[in-house]
């Protein structure tokens, strides 16, 4: 029910934005806002042609980015809500460079790994990596520790506590960080294809607009839109498969 009440909600306000969009350029009448009409009958000539590679370009470092940021996230997160030690040693570290803007530091990843796939990588991991950790860590030091005692007293190995209680308890939070970090990922994503590539939506999009071909613009910004979209559904339904009693 809460699903198809999401889905309704979706297409409602996909509804409204399409309505909008439509009359601001029939009130505009200007090149500079074309008809979104206009816009997906563009979207679909050009597609197989001229988008698709760019759009498998920008999925994929997103994705990259997205697995490796779980990849180094969690298991830290684990260690830190699980040993006090390391907690002390590495939240200094996290809480200090937490807020501090991600894209302050693209010049200084660009300097030290260049501008190719590398540094696109390492901003998405900057930007999502912390959140998991953050969340990993708090999601195992919130689970009461008679659920640890009563599985010890059982003989419970350490892998078996984590395979039984740490992953099923943390698991939805990691999906619910990852979700919420996706959007300013995929900013990010776009700002870093314009530098040093040819390929990705980030420079499909400021080339169009080089170009002044407002259609393949706006086409770019709208395909970037529903690649977000997308991944973010994409999670939602892993969350739905993998934790189902949230």
């Amino acid at each position: 029910m809460q699903s198809k009440e999401s889905w309704w909600g979706a297409l409602y306000s996909l509804a409204v934005v399409l309505v909008v969009w439509w009359l601001v350029s029939w009130i505009i009448r200007l090149p500079i806002v074309p008809s979104p009409v206009d816009v997906f009958i563009n979207i679909g000539q050009i597609f197989s042609t001229k988008m698709e590679k760019h759009v498998l370009y920008s999925l994929g470092r997103i994705g990259g980015g997205i697995a490796l940021s779980i990849i180094i996230g969690v298991p830290l997160g684990y260690l830190m809500g699980s040993y006090e030690r390391v907690n002390r040693l590495l939240s200094p570290l996290v809480y200090f460079t937490y807020p501090v803007p991600k894209l302050a530091l693209l010049p200084v990843v660009m300097l030290l790994f260049g501008l190719g796939e590398a540094s696109k990588l390492i901003m998405i991991v900057l930007i999502v990596v912390f959140q998991i950790i953050v969340s990993s860590r708090d999601a195992v030091m919130n689970i009461p520790s008679e659920i640890f005692r009563s599985l010890q007293s059982m003989g419970a190995s350490r892998i078996q506590m984590l395979t039984e209680i740490i992953l099923p308890a943390t698991l939805p939070e990691v999906l619910t960080a990852t979700r919420l970090a996706l959007g300013t990922a995929v900013s990010i994503l776009f700002f870093t294809e314009t530098f040093g590539t040819e390929f990705g939506m980030g420079y499909f999009i400021m080339d169009a607009w080089l170009r002044v071909d407002y259609l393949d613009m706006y086409g770019g910004i709208v395909v970037l839109s529903l690649m977000g979209f997308f991944l973010f559904t994409l999670i939602d339904v892993a969350e739905k498969r993998l934790s189902p009693w949230r």
